[in-house]
């Protein structure tokens, strides 16, 4: 398949597909036929794609593209310890942002029953934003 066709069945753009390239994450096939200084059509195979859908997979699990590039030398080299080692870090750095998320929704909660609560006067939202930005002014 062309890299259009490459694109689309991984349901990426041809840019990604190419910036992944770039980066070492994807190899370049050779033209296949033609010469001259179009040369020929380069075609893409279902590993590919397969390689195109981890990348993918491994950046909705929050991984950068440095260290999909080291997860895919560790499974050329079948590393499971350094795998293991790197899923590990990202499990400890997905469970330090959900519960700083979960600090900042429990926080808003609180605002938000207070906002509703007061029937006058300043928001306790507004305020509450207006003195974090005051803080961090000073």
């Amino acid at each position: 398949m062309t890299i259009a066709g490459l694109a689309r069945d991984a349901g990426v753009g041809v840019e990604t597909v190419r910036y992944y390239q770039r980066r070492g994450l994807i190899d370049i096939p050779e033209r296949a036929g033609g010469s001259g200084i179009g040369g020929g059509v380069r075609r893409y195979d279902a590993s590919h794609i397969r390689r195109l859908r981890f990348i993918r997979s491994a950046q909705a699990a929050g991984f950068t593209l440095d260290a999909i590039a080291e997860l895919l030398t560790l499974d050329a080299g079948q590393d499971r310890t350094r795998a293991h080692t790197l899923a590990t870090e990202r499990l400890a750095a997905l469970d330090q942002k959900i519960a700083e998320l979960q600090a900042a929704r429990d926080a808003l909660t609180r605002l938000s029953a207070a906002c509703g609560a007061q029937g006058s006067g300043p928001c306790p939202i507004i305020a509450a934003f207006e003195g974090a930005r005051a803080m961090r002014q000073t």
